[in-house]
C-alpha cells in the first residue's frame, strides 16, 4: 500500500499515497489513530521527503528502501539500462537481518561488479542508506551495510 500514489504519480507519491490510504482506511472502519499512524508512515517513506516520525514509519523505511536485488528489474534488454537498472541488476544477493542481540539491523548485499561498480550502487542509494541509518536508530538498531564482504557502514 505504501507505493500505491504511484498511480498518480512518481513525484510525492508518498503524499498522495497517504491521502489515497487514509481514504481506503477510513471507508474500512479502521480507527483513526491505527489511521494516523499508517499514512503518517506511508507519507515519510519516499527518501525525498522521508523522516521516521514513528516506529511504523521507521519499519517502512527499513523495509522499502532495503529491497534492492536483480529481480525488481523488468527492462530486459541491458543496452538499455539506466543507472537503476544497472545497480538493481547488479544485486545478485541481498539479504536484511537483525541480529540476536536486536540491537543491529545488517544489509549485506553481493554485487555483481561486471554490471555495476559499488561506486554506482552509492551513487544512487546513499540518501537511502542515511535514511536506513536514521530509521534503524528511531528503533533503537545500529544499521550495517556491507557489501561484497566490505563492512561498508
Amino acid at each position: 500500500m505504501h507505493d500505491i500514489g504511484n498511480v498518480v504519480n512518481r513525484v510525492d507519491h508518498a503524499q498522495s499515497g497517504a491521502v489515497m490510504a487514509f481514504r481506503i482506511l477510513d471507508r474500512q472502519g479502521v480507527e483513526a489513530e491505527d489511521i494516523a499512524v499508517i499514512i503518517s508512515a506511508i507519507g515519510n517513506h519516499d527518501e525525498s521527503t522521508a523522516f521516521p516520525v514513528n516506529e511504523v514509519a521507521a519499519a517502512l523505511i527499513l523495509a522499502d528502501k532495503t529491497d534492492v536485488r536483480y529481480t525488481r528489474v523488468r527492462n530486459r534488454d541491458l543496452a538499455s539500462f539506466d543507472i537503476h537498472d544497472r545497480v538493481n541488476y547488479a544485486v545478485k544477493e541481498a539479504e536484511t537481518v537483525i541480529n540476536e542481540e536486536k540491537t543491529k539491523l545488517t544489509l549485506n548485499l553481493t554485487i555483481d561488479t561486471e554490471f555495476s561498480s559499488v561506486m554506482d550502487y552509492f551513487e544512487i542509494f546513499l540518501d537511502r542508506m542515511v535514511l536506513c541509518k536514521k530509521a534503524a536508530q528511531k528503533l533503537n538498531l545500529r544499521f550495517q551495510l556491507i557489501i561484497n564482504g566490505q563492512k561498508i557502514l
